[in-house]
């Protein structure tokens, strides 16, 4: 049985926010969860339902450009940095100090970036499918043009085309053993996308345009939960990775999931993550985590 969703607007930093809030857990029960390229708050719905049945309450909010949120031609609005403020925002005007910060992708890139640039506002990092972004200038470089790039053809194109050219590729191959009706409500929910916001959102947080935090994941006091799916092997080698420079992370790979484990595997993913959620409050009962810098 579906659990019951309230909407929000709220406005932060320029942009109109869409927001969805389950459960009814305590302040410093409150997850955070952040979609990838092209979802929304909506993909998180099953794991929000699941974890507020544990006394969780979940904040899922549509990225700028995304869903119900604005999808402003102001470049900065879609900044990294400018993002994680209006997150934070969001959290102040709900009445949260500070949550357990929850990331799918591009979403798990905006939550690291909110352990470093609002310390005091995460308890916790779940990342799903995670990248610290591209170390390599040139690298870097070369994928921003080519998100330049895809940018243009989603403006160009259109919605339908995009949302064919996306899950044709092959990161998404592990969706095709997903039931019809499952990969017909992701489809449904990318159709309603805006094509302008999409290529704005590209172009500002795309990992052409994030520098990479790689040489800051010491300095992170917070614990971390890293999720990859076992037939993923680029972000299972990453999830290795990032687990190696985090002072207190862990690493769960789920078998029979690809990128999206949270939609591919959702009992799994529900599973680890209320794992994590119940060894840092075990660590930290009153839900206050120190971090190494100064708090903001």
């Amino acid at each position: 049985m579906r659990g019951c969703v309230e909407r929000h607007r709220i406005q932060a930093d320029r942009v109109s926010y869409a927001v969805r809030t389950y459960g009814s857990g305590a302040a410093q029960d409150t997850l955070v969860l952040l979609h990838g390229f092209s979802g929304s708050g909506d993909d998180w719905r099953d794991i929000a339902e699941a974890v507020a049945a544990s006394g969780y309450r979940s904040i899922a909010v549509d990225l700028p450009g995304h869903g119900g949120t604005d999808a402003p031609s102001d470049p900065l609005c879609y900044s990294p940095e400018t993002t994680v403020r209006g997150i934070a925002a969001i959290l102040q005007s709900l009445g949260i100090g500070a949550a357990h910060w929850v990331g799918y992708s591009m979403g798990a890139r905006l939550a690291l970036r909110a352990a470093f640039d609002t310390p005091s506002r995460v308890l916790s990092l779940t990342l799903e499918s995670a990248s610290t972004g591209i170390p390599d200038p040139v690298a870097r470089e070369a994928r921003r043009r080519k998100d330049e790039d895809l940018a243009s053809e989603i403006e160009k194109r259109g919605i339908a085309w995009f949302v064919s050219h996306w899950e044709s590729q092959p990161i998404f191959a592990s969706q095709a053993f997903l039931s019809a009706s499952r990969r017909e409500a992701q489809r449904t929910r990318r159709l309603l996308q805006r094509p302008e916001g999409l290529a704005r959102s590209l172009r500002g947080l795309g990992q052409g345009a994030e520098l990479d935090l790689t040489d800051r994941l010491g300095s992170m006091g917070q614990p971390a939960l890293l999720v990859a799916g076992a037939l993923d092997p680029t972000y299972v080698a990453n999830a290795n990775r990032i687990s190696t420079l985090l002072p207190n992370a862990s690493v769960r790979i789920v078998s029979g999931a690809g990128h999206n484990v949270h939609l591919e595997r959702p009992e799994e993913f529900a599973r680890a993550l209320l794992d994590h959620l119940a060894s840092a409050r075990r660590a930290h009962p009153a839900g206050a985590l120190s971090s190494p810098r100064s708090h903001s």
